[in-house]
């Protein structure tokens, strides 16, 4: 499956703590939880330990891997309201090597009850004190730039941000970057964007080639060479609890996400290096 991978990058391990990935965009709609599922099995696949983190109050992560929603009696809202460490709250999926900590409906609430909190930014952080036995940590945050977001912001590496090829989705990204400075400045100096991911690109539409160049010329080599098409597979797969790696690994959505795997373990690497 991953043959177009250098065997050096495959073995490579990170030494001490998790990597914290952080999967973000405010605009919904974009595939970010697509990307968290998918990039989550690929890194799996490759051997490493991942832990998907839901903090999204839909649960389509956790839907998308399989977990039924009557083993969410413990979830991500007990990671930032009740401090429950996330290693007692991760449950294992069907997929070899990757875990998840679950959404719940509580998380609907959880942002107004954070307000008063102590350490209300850093919640997310504390439950991953002393986290272990997981070489990836991403987290599928909600498509808004509020206080579950940015907890998700002071306790990650690094964001990687799922972008649509449509015109809109870069009006709101140059936010997402000014957000994401403003908590590097105030809450977390080694935050960084690991990389921009570009979705839902269909080679037929003019616009989709637009969009990918404009966002190329500004961010440079911070996009990743692979873009993801727009793809029948990968919308049909989270109605049968599946990442499209599993439902269908040879459709187009699929090798994408193989590729995008390969593009992440390199930049890790240099990372690591």
């Amino acid at each position: 499956m991953f043959a177009d991978i250098p065997e050096k990058i495959l073995k490579l391990r990170r030494e001490g703590g998790p990597r914290v990935i952080s999967i973000a965009n405010q605009k919904g709609g974009v595939g970010k939880t697509t990307t968290a599922v998918n990039l989550a099995t690929a890194l799996a696949a490759c051997e490493r330990r991942v832990l998907v983190i839901d903090i999204d109050a839909q649960g389509n992560a956790s839907t998308g891997l399989g977990v039924d929603t009557k083993a969410r009696a413990v979830s991500s809202y007990d990671l930032l309201l009740s401090r429950l460490p996330a290693n007692r709250a991760a449950v294992p999926t069907s997929i070899p090597g990757l875990d998840i900590v679950p959404s719940s409906i509580d998380l609907s609430g959880a942002e107004i009850e954070l307000v008063e909190a102590d350490r209300r930014e850093f919640r997310l952080r504390d439950a991953f004190k002393d986290l272990s036995g997981y070489d990836y940590v991403l987290i599928d945050c909600p498509p808004a730039l509020g206080l579950l977001t940015l907890n998700a912001f002071c306790a990650s590496d690094a964001v990687l941000v799922p972008l649509q090829c449509e015109f809109y989705a870069l009006e709101g990204l140059s936010h997402l970057v000014r957000t994401i400075e403003r908590v590097k400045r105030a809450f977390n100096p080694s935050l960084e964007i690991q990389g921009l991911v570009l979705t839902m690109y269909d080679k037929r539409n003019n616009l989709s080639d637009m969009v990918a160049a404009d966002v190329r010329d500004h961010f440079g080599d911070k996009v990743y060479q692979t873009v993801i098409p727009r793809n029948v597979r990968i919308s049909e797969a989270p109605s049968f609890g599946k990442p499209v790696l599993l439902y269908d690994m040879q459709c187009r959505g699929s090798q994408a996400y193989i590729h995008l795997a390969s593009e992440v373990l390199k930049r890790e690497q240099g990372v690591a290096a």
